[in-house]
C-alpha cells in the first residue's frame, strides 16, 4: 500500500510540474472571467487562484497545486493545496481552481494558517458540456474545458466562499472521500 502512495504522489508531482499543464495566474484569471464568473472577482473581497492542480488516484489518491492569494485585486500570498482521498478511483487529471471569499472574516478564515475544507464542500464544475457541481472529494467524472466555452450553474457563496474548478485535461473515475487542506504563506 505505501508504494502505491509514492506512485500516485509521483503522478502528481509529474502531472502537476509539466510545462504543458503550466500557466500563467493571469492567463488562469482570464479563462475563469471568460468562463462567466468574472463578475466574482470584481466583488469578492478577495480569492485564491490555482492554474494547476495536478490529481491521480489508484484506490487511494492525492491531489497537489501553487497558488496565490489576492486580497482586493492585490497579490497578498501564497497558497498550496492538498488533498487526500481513499475510494474507487483510477487515472489522472488535472484542473484550475479559484476559492472566491466573500468578506473579511471568510479570507481571514483561510489566510490564518492551515484551513480544510471538508468532504462535503461543493466546487462548481465549468466545463464544455454541462456546468456540474463537482465535491472536492466525492462522487464526480469530470470532462475536459475549453478556454472558451464553459458554462455555468449553481453560483453563489457557502458560509463566506464559493469554489470554481476547470478541468484542463485527463480522465478519472472515482467515488471516493476526502477534503481540501490548504496552506498559506503571507507575501
Amino acid at each position: 500500500m505505501k508504494l502505491l502512495l509514492r506512485l500516485v504522489l509521483v503522478l502528481c508531482l509529474v502531472v502537476s510540474s509539466s510545462s504543458v499543464w503550466a500557466d500563467s495566474f493571469d492567463d488562469t484569471k482570464k479563462m475563469f472571467e471568460e468562463a462567466g464568473i468574472k463578475d466574482m472577482f470584481e466583488t469578492a473581497f478577495g480569492y485564491a487562484l490555482f492554474p494547476t492542480i495536478g490529481k491521480a488516484g489508484f484506490v487511494v489518491g492525492g491531489a497537489y497545486g501553487k497558488g496565490r492569494v489576492y486580497m482586493g485585486g492585490q497579490y497578498y500570498g501564497d497558497s498550496a493545496m492538498t488533498q487526500a482521498t481513499i475510494g474507487f478511483q483510477l487515472g489522472g487529471a488535472g484542473f484550475s481552481q479559484v476559492v472566491f471569499f466573500e468578506d473579511k472574516r471568510a479570507f481571514g478564515e483561510f489566510v490564518r494558517g492551515n484551513f480544510e475544507f471538508g468532504a462535503d464542500v461543493q466546487a462548481v464544475a465549468l466545463t464544455t458540456s454541462v456546468g456540474a457541481k463537482a465535491n472536492t472529494g466525492g462522487s464526480s467524472a469530470t470532462a475536459s474545458g475549453g478556454k472558451n466555452n464553459a458554462a455555468i450553474e449553481g453560483t453563489g457563496y457557502n458560509r463566506g466562499m464559493a469554489t470554481y474548478t476547470i478541468t484542463k485535461g485527463g480522465l478519472m473515475y472515482e467515488a471516493t472521500v476526502g477534503g481540501q487542506k490548504f496552506s498559506f504563506i503571507k507575501r
